[in-house]
């Protein structure tokens, strides 16, 4: 993170906010890892308004929790990932079917544009990109403003952890190849095909997901991150 900053109170909580949510989503703060408000003050040279602002932001993203006078990175939350597989299968078809109602040739040759420019992957951050992109692209293809908004929210709760679903050249080749079978379908019109792709894709990933963070559970604590939740799998 860089520790210069404007002086503004606008330009400083704006740029905390996205120092901070950078370092949470890439794991460089660490989930269960505190964060105290007057070293982000010292820090960043920073007053404790725009400090606040930027925290305040994150919580309502769900990526800190205020506890008390402290703040905390919210751990890596087996139940809650489970949940936001179950929020994505139903919201993500729904998206898809509505995408292959109202989208244009246009837009789908674009979203086809995005998703080959990032073939090969050749790294993890990469491949997060990918998944990101292609499916943010696909719900704004439905033309439902609130379900994008949904889905964007619960690709961002899940970010911490999408590295682990692309962390070798093979998987991130599976996804591209899941991505491609998906926009291809919703080009053709066939919706049945797409929404049936898309939520295989959702829980074929939830499971890998889910299934990793039991076996490496502990080795994942012993770098330094909280993980809480479920642990029967």
């Amino acid at each position: 993170m860089t520790d210069t900053i404007d002086a503004t109170p606008v330009s400083q909580t704006a740029q905390l906010y996205d120092n901070l949510r950078a370092a949470i989503l890439t794991l460089d703060i660490a989930p269960g890892e505190r964060i105290s408000e007057r070293g982000l003050e010292a820090r960043f040279h920073a007053s404790r308004t725009p400090v606040r602002a930027a925290l305040s932001r994150l919580e309502r993203e769900g990526l800190i929790l205020h506890e008390g006078r402290s703040w905390t990175v919210t751990p890596i939350d087996l139940d809650e990932i489970a949940s936001l597989a179950e929020l994505r299968g139903v919201l993500e078809p729904a998206a898809t079917r509505l995408a292959v109602e109202r989208a244009s040739a246009e837009q789908l040759a674009e979203v086809r544009g995005h998703l080959d420019a990032l073939r090969p992957t050749p790294d993890q951050q990469a491949g997060i990109r990918m998944g990101s992109t292609f499916h943010l692209d696909l719900a704004a293809l439905g033309g439902n403003r609130f379900i994008t908004d949904a889905i964007a929210d619960a690709l961002t709760r899940l970010e911490r952890t999408r590295w682990i679903e692309v962390r070798t050249p093979e998987a991130r080749d599976a996804a591209w190849d899941e991505h491609s079978a998906i926009i291809d379908a919703v080009r053709d019109g066939d919706a049945d095909r797409a929404a049936g792709l898309v939520a295989a894709h959702v829980a074929g990933t939830n499971d890998r997901l889910l299934g990793w963070i039991a076996q490496e559970r502990r080795r994942l604590r012993g770098a330094g991150m909280t993980i809480v939740g479920a642990t029967e799998r």
